[in-house]
């Protein structure tokens, strides 16, 4: 099965019910260091996240988050958000533009189909337009083999986690 039977768009304010549930694929009930670890710290997340989705959703310009939608149903299958963070100039970085993806996800009855691929061609797109030359990424072992296909490369840099109980 083709693309054709999905398109790849900006998410919008309708989509925010289908981004959240999306996430949760990432965030609860997963071995990961940010998942959530109680239905309460699962309501938290969401709450929290949907008042930040309805900010960058209508105004901001360094979040863009699309969405593959199913082209027969409009059916949201899949997200990935892009964000551009202003750091120092360094040597592979000249004007400290800086790219991170996060949250790309599909339904799970739908990988396999290109659309992860599809998003993320459409996220590296979005960062070049705007000057950003280094794009970064945290990644499953099972996702691992896609990121690396669209140029992607494992770092030799630790990733530390320092997390408060109360952030």
């Amino acid at each position: 099965m083709g693309q054709s039977f999905f398109n790849v768009r900006p998410a919008t304010q309708a989509d925010l019910a289908s981004l959240v549930e999306l996430r949760a694929y990432l965030l609860d009930g997963t071995d990961a260091s940010y998942s959530s670890r109680t239905p309460e710290d699962a309501a938290r997340w969401r709450a929290a996240y949907r008042t930040w989705l309805i900010s960058r959703l209508s105004e901001s310009d360094c979040v863009q988050i699309f969405a593959a939608e199913d082209k027969e149903s409009g059916r949201v299958l899949g997200c990935a958000t892009a964000i551009i963070d202003q750091r120092a100039p360094a040597p592979g970085c000249l004007n400290g533009l800086s790219g991170w993806v996060q949250s790309v996800v599909v339904e799970p009855q739908w990988r396999g189909r290109g659309i992860a691929r599809q998003l993320m061609q459409h996220l590296l797109r979005w960062f070049a337009n705007r000057g950003v030359g280094c794009v970064v990424l945290q990644s499953t072992a099972t996702a691992g083999t896609l990121y690396e296909t669209l140029g992607f490369a494992v770092s030799n840099e630790r990733l530390l986690l320092r997390q408060e109980a109360w952030a």
